[in-house]
C-alpha cells in the first residue's frame, strides 16, 4: 500500500516486464530486441566470486569504511583463498579486517575474547563520519582491554577507543549509529550500564545511557536509524514494544523509543522473526528480512516506505532470509530460498542462497551466484555489505557456508561490478523438418548467473556467419524454448546447425551440431495436431540431451529427467521416434510454469505402450518438477494414469473430490494405444484408440500454477485405483496439450492418421550399440567391458562397437551417417591426434574380446575423429554413408583406432544414457 500522495517510482533500469516471476512473461525471443549486455540491468554485480581470504568459523557481521571491510563472528583464524581448512592459517580471534578490492587482510588485528563461555562478535556498525567502528556481541575483552558486549574501535589506528565502556548484560546482536553519534543496540540483554533496558537500548558516543527505551518483551535482532534521524526501525522476536502489541517489527521514536507505528499479529505471523533491516534514501524505502517456521510463516523480504512506514511489496518465498543490502536500486539478499510458488515462481527445490530484486518489484532478477548451507544451523549467508575501492564496487558476503559457486571457500566471499567473466551455458539444440521447405531449429534458452537477457546466434553447416540472431530472457526456473525456422533449404539435403549464447561480453561454446534432412512434405498426423490448436506438442525425436522441443508455436519446451532412452522403436506415429521410460525416476516436465483456472477447457493427448503390471502416471499437471522427497508435487490433477491391471484412468481434483473415469478394458498388452482426456462445459471424456470409453459430468478442476509432467509424479492415495508405481514403465509418443476440449471427430481423426507416413522426404534414426568394449596392448589377455572405450596407437588401445542397422524406409537411401559420442571425465580422455573409424571384419564379443583375440579390421576408413581435445564433451564424426549403406538391415561392427601416442577415451553404452555413443543415420529420397 502506498502512503498518501506518494507517487510510485518505476526505475528506468528495472526489467520487471521482462523478468516477472510469471513465467509466461518470459515468452519467446524477439529478433528486434536490443543485444544482451553484461550485466543485465538493473543487476550491478557479477556472479563471479573473487579471490578472498576465508575464516575457520562463522562470520555473523560485516561493515565497511573507507574501502576496508570488517568481519566479526565466531572464528579463530583466517587463511588465503584456496587453502584447505587447517592450512596456512593466521590467528584472528572473532574479528578481521580486509582490503575491499583485494580480499586480503589489512593488518588491523583485534582479538575479542571473554573469561568464560564462547566469545563472539554478532554486530558491526560504523559511525557516519567513518572514524569509529562499533562491535557488539558476547565478549569482555578486546586485545586485553576490558569491555562488556560493546566496543568502539578507532578506524584510523585499529585501537579500542578509551573512555567508551558501556556495560551490556548479554549478547548484542544489532547496532546502528545516528548522525549525532548515538549508538543504538538490540540483542538478548536486559540491562545497560546496570539500568533496565529490555532487549533494546542506546548510549551516547561517550558510552552514557540515553532515554531511548522501546522495552520489548523478546530479543532484538535488527535495527536501523531512518535517514532523517527521527525514527529507529527495530526487528526481532518480540510481540510487544512498550506494552503495545507489535510483533517482530516496529517503528520507534529516536529519543524515547516510544512506538510510532506498530505492526499487529496479522502483519507478520507469530512463527516468524525479523533478522535484518536496511534503509535506502534513494528509493525512499526500508527493507526487512524475515525468518519463519513452516509454510504459512514469513521467510522472505518486506519493502516498506519511509514516508508513512506502510508496505510497498512483500516477497513470500520460503527460505529464511538472514541479511539484506541495497545497491543502486537493487535489493540483494542472503537466504536459503527454496520455494517461490506462492509468488508464481519456482516450486520447492534445491536451496538458493543469494538473490536480487528491484527495490520497486519483488520479482527475482537474473543474479544467482550460490553458496552451500555450510556449518552451524546451517543456512549459508549471514551478513552482507557493500564497499567501494579503486573505482569498483564490491558486495561482500559472510556466513557459515563452505563453498561458493561449487568451489571450496569458507564464510567469506565477494563480488564486483566488473569484470564479468562467466559465459552462458552452451545451448541444447534440437532440429526437425516439420514440412516442405522448412527446417525448425529449437533450443532451450541458456542460463547465465548474472545475465538473464542473452543473445543467440544460429550457424548452419559449420559457417562462421550466423544465419539468425535473436535475444531471449531466461531465469534458472524458467528457460523458454527459442526457435528459428530456416526456409532456405532443399528437400533431401542434410543440414547441420549450431547455436551460441552471449551476454555481450562472454560467449558460450557452440552447441553440439544438430543435423536434419529437409523434407519434401509434412507428417499428416503432426499437421492435424497443430491445426487442432495444440499449444504443447512433444514428439520425442531428440537423440540425446535434456531438451524436449515443442513442435507447436507456443515454445513450451520440456526437460528430460534422469536420461530416459531416446529414439526407441517402433514409434506410435509414422515418421517419428518414441521415448522409453524406466518406471522408476525417468520423466519429462515442461520448462515453463502454466496456470490453469477452473473451469477453462483443455485436452491432453499421448500415445503409450507398456506391459507393466504396476501401473503408473502417464501424464498430468502438478505443482512441482523434482523427484527428491519433498520436491515432488503436493498438488496434482488433470491426470491420466494406468492402474495395476492395465486400465486407463483420467481424474481431476474438484474441491474435496476426485472425479475420475476408469476404462473397462486393459491396455498393458504391449501394443501402442492412443489416449485423449478432455474436460469442458459438457464434462469429462476419456478416449482410447479413437473411441470414448467413459464420461463424467464434472466440469471443475483445481486452479493453480504448475507443470506438465509425462512419465511420473507423486500420487495421493485418494486417487481411485491408485497404481503401485507413481512412475510409468513403457514408451510414450506424440504428447500434446490443447486449450480446448477436442471433439470426438477430432480425436478419431488423430487416431486414424497415426499410421499415415509423411510423403517422400528425409528421416533420421539414432541407433545405440548392441555391444561395445575395448582392448589394451599392455594387458593383452584382459577383457575391458566397462563404462569407457579407448583408442591409441602406442601402446595400443582399440575400441569396438556393434550396431544393428535398420533397413532404409521404402523409397529412401542412406544420405548421411555420423557417430556421436562424449569424451569421458578421465583426465587423459581428450586427444589432439586423429582417430579412425574402420569396419571390423573379424568376430568378437563384448564379454570375451581381448588384445590377444582382437578381430581383424578393414583397411578402409569410414571417418576420422579430429579435435576431440576436451574431457566430458560431446563430439560427432561424419561417416561414409555409401560405405555403410550396404550393411543396412544387418549387424555391423566399427573400431576406433589410432597410430599416435595420445589416447582418446569415450563413454561406452554402460555409462549414463545421455553419454552413450550413438550412430545417427539420415535417410532421404532415392
Amino acid at each position: 500500500m502506498s502512503g498518501p500522495g506518494r507517487l510510485r517510482r518505476i526505475r528506468a533500469g528495472s526489467l520487471t516486464s521482462v523478468l516477472a516471476l510469471a513465467a509466461g512473461l518470459l515468452g519467446t525471443a524477439s529478433a528486434t530486441a536490443p543485444p544482451a549486455a553484461a550485466l543485465t540491468p538493473p543487476v550491478g554485480f557479477t556472479a563471479d566470486a573473487l579471490s578472498t581470504y576465508q575464516t575457520n568459523g562463522i562470520v555473523w557481521a560485516l561493515a565497511e569504511a573507507g574501502g576496508v571491510v570488517y568481519a566479526g563472528g565466531t572464528f579463530s583464524g583466517i587463511r588465503p583463498a584456496g587453502s584447505p581448512a587447517g592450512s596456512s592459517t593466521t590467528a584472528a580471534v572473532n574479528f578481521a579486517a580486509f582490503d575491499a578490492a583485494t580480499g586480503a587482510p589489512t593488518g588491523c588485528s583485534l582479538s575479542f575474547t571473554r573469561g568464560g563461555g564462547t566469545a563472539t562478535v554478532r554486530a558491526l556498525a560504523v559511525s557516519p563520519d567513518t572514524s569509529t567502528l562499533y562491535a557488539g556481541g558476547y565478549f569482555n575483552s578486546v586485545n586485553g582491554t576490558a569491555v562488556d558486549g560493546l566496543a568502539a574501535i578507532d578506524t584510523a589506528t585499529c585501537r579500542t577507543r578509551t573512555g567508551f565502556t558501556p556495560r551490556f548484560g548479554a549478547t548484542v546482536r544489532a547496532l546502528d549509529v545516528a548522525a549525532d553519534g548515538t549508538v543504538y543496540a538490540g540483542g538478548d540483554f536486559r540491562t545497560v550500564n546496570g539500568t533496565p533496558r529490555n532487549f533494546f537500548g542506546a548510549v551516547t558516543a561517550s558510552g552514557v545511557l540515553t532515554g531511548w527505551n522501546p522495552d520489548a518483551d523478546e530479543p532484538g535482532r535488527a535495527l536501523r536509524v531512518t535517514p532523517d534521524g527521527e525514527s529507529v526501525l527495530i526487528g526481532g522476536d518480540f510481540f510487544t514494544v512498550g506494552g503495545a502489541a507489535s510483533h517482530a517489527l516496529a517503528v520507534t521514536g529516536a529519543s524515547t523509543g516510544a512506538v510510532t507505528r506498530a505492526y499487529g499479529a496479522s502483519f507478520i505471523p507469530s512463527s516468524a522473526v525479523v533478522k535484518d533491516i536496511v534503509t535506502d534514501a534513494e528509493s525512499d524505502g526500508w527493507y526487512a528480512a524475515g525468518e519463519g517456521a513452516g509454510g504459512a510463516s514469513f521467510d522472505g523480504r518486506l519493502a516498506m516506505e519511509l514516508d508513512g512506514f506502510g508496505q510497498r511489496w512483500r516477497d513470500t518465498c520460503q527460505g529464511a532470509t538472514q541479511a539484506v543490502r541495497v545497491h543502486k536500486g537493487v535489493l540483494y539478499a542472503g537466504s536459503h530460498v527454496h520455494d517461490c510458488s506462492s509468488m508464481g515462481g519456482f516450486p520447492n527445490q534445491v536451496r538458493k542462497h543469494l538473490t536480487a530484486q528491484s527495490v520497486d518489484d519483488p520479482a527475482l532478477l537474473g543474479w544467482l551466484p550460490d553458496t552451500n548451507d555450510g556449518i552451524g544451523e546451517p543456512v549459508g549467508p549471514r551478513a552482507l555489505t557493500v564497499a567501494s575501492r579503486s573505482g569498483r564496487d564490491f558486495l561482500w558476503v559472510g556466513g557459515e557456508f563452505t563453498t561458493v559457486n561449487g568451489v571450496g571457500q569458507q564464510s567469506l566471499t565477494r563480488f564486483a561490478d566488473t569484470p564479468d567473466t562467466g559465459a552462458p551455458a552452451v545451448p541444447v539444440v534440437s532440429a526437425s523438418a516439420p514440412r516442405a521447405g522448412e527446417v525448425r531449429v529449437s533450443w532451450r534458452s541458456s542460463l547465465d548467473l548474472d545475465d538473464s537477457l542473452l543473445t543467440y546466434r544460429v550457424y548452419r553447416d559449420g559457417g562462421s556467419t550466423p544465419v539468425y540472431t535473436t535475444t531471449g530472457s531466461s531465469l534458472f526456473f524458467s528457460r523458454p524454448q527459442l526457435t528459428f525456422t530456416d526456409r532456405d533449404v532443399v528437400a533431401g539435403r542434410t543440414y547441420s546447425y549450431r547455436v551460441t549464447a552471449s551476454d555481450g561480453t562472454n560467449t558460450s561454446g557452440p552447441s553440439t551440431a544438430a543435423p536434419v534432412t529437409a523434407a519434401s512434405s509434412a507428417s499428416p498426423y503432426q499437421e492435424k495436431v497443430l491445426a487442432d490448436g495444440a499449444d504443447l506438442y512433444w514428439r520425442y525425436d531428440e537423440a540425446s540431451g535434456a531438451f524436449a522441443a515443442d513442435a507447436s508455436e507456443s515454445g513450451n519446451g520440456g526437460v528430460y529427467m534422469n536420461t530416459p532412452s531416446y529414439r526407441t522403436a517402433p514409434s506410435a506415429v509414422a515418421g517419428s521416434a518414441a521415448l522409453s521410460l524406466n518406471g522408476t525416476d525417468e520423466y519429462v516436465h515442461s520448462d515453463r510454469l502454466h496456470h490453469y483456472t477452473s473451469p477453462s477447457p483443455y485436452s491432453v493427448e499421448t500415445w503409450f505402450r507398456t506391459t507393466s503390471t504396476t501401473g503408473g502416471r502417464i501424464i498430468g499437471h502438478g505443482n512441482n518438477i523434482g523427484t527428491a522427497r519433498g520436491h515432488t508435487s503436493s498438488i496434482s490433477d488433470k491426470l491420466v494414469y494406468l492402474t495395476d491391471d492395465g486400465r486407463l484412468a483420467f481424474g481431476v481434483q474438484s474441491g474435496s473430490t476426485r472425479p475420475t473415469i476408469t476404462s473397462a478394458g486393459s491396455y498393458n498388452d504391449g501394443g501402442w494405444h492412443h489416449a485423449v482426456a478432455t474436460q469442458g462445459p459438457s464434462g469429462m471424456v476419456l478416449y482410447v484408440d479413437g473411441e470414448a470409453v467413459g464420461t463424467n459430468a464434472a466440469t471443475g478442476n483445481r486452479s493453480y500454477n504448475g507443470y506438465w509432467r509425462v512419465g511420473g509424479d507423486a500420487m495421493n492415495n485418494a486417487w481411485p485405483n491408485r497404481p503401485t508405481s507413481d512412475y510409468f514403465a513403457g514408451q510414450v509418443d506424440e504428447t500434446a496439450v490443447y486449450p480446448s476440449a477436442l471433439t470426438a471427430a477430432q480425436v478419431a481423426g488423430h487416431h486414424a492418421l497415426a499410421g499415415t507416413p509423411p510423403g517422400p522426404g528425409g528421416s533420421t534414426v539414432s541407433v545405440a550399440p548392441d555391444e561395445d568394449a575395448y582392448v589394451n596392448g599392455v594387458a593383452a589377455n584382459t577383457n575391458y567391458n566397462d563404462s569407457q572405450l579407448a583408442s591409441r596407437g602406442t601402446t595400443a588401445y582399440l575400441g569396438y562397437l556393434r550396431f544393428t542397422l535398420p533397413s532404409a524406409p521404402a523409397g529412401q537411401v542412406l544420405r548421411s551417417a555420423r557417430l556421436t559420442f562424449r569424451t569421458s571425465s578421465d583426465s587423459t580422455a581428450g586427444s589432439a591426434e586423429n582417430h579412425s573409424i574402420v569396419p571390423v571384419t573379424g568376430t568378437w564379443t563384448e564379454s570375451a574380446v581381448t588384445y590377444s583375440t582382437r578381430p581383424t579390421l578393414s583397411t578402409s576408413v569410414l571417418g576420422t575423429i579430429s579435435g576431440a581435445t576436451s574431457v566430458s564433451t560431446d563430439y560427432s564424426v561424419e561417416l561414409n554413408a555409401s560405405a555403410l549403406g550396404g550393411a543396412l538391415g544387418s549387424a555391423t561392427s566399427l573400431a576406433l583406432t589410432s597410430s599416435g601416442t595420445d589416447s582418446l577415451r569415450i563413454w561406452s553404452s554402460e555409462a549414463t544414457a545421455a553419454y552413450r555413443p550413438q550412430l545417427v543415420l539420415t535417410f532421404g529420397d532415392e
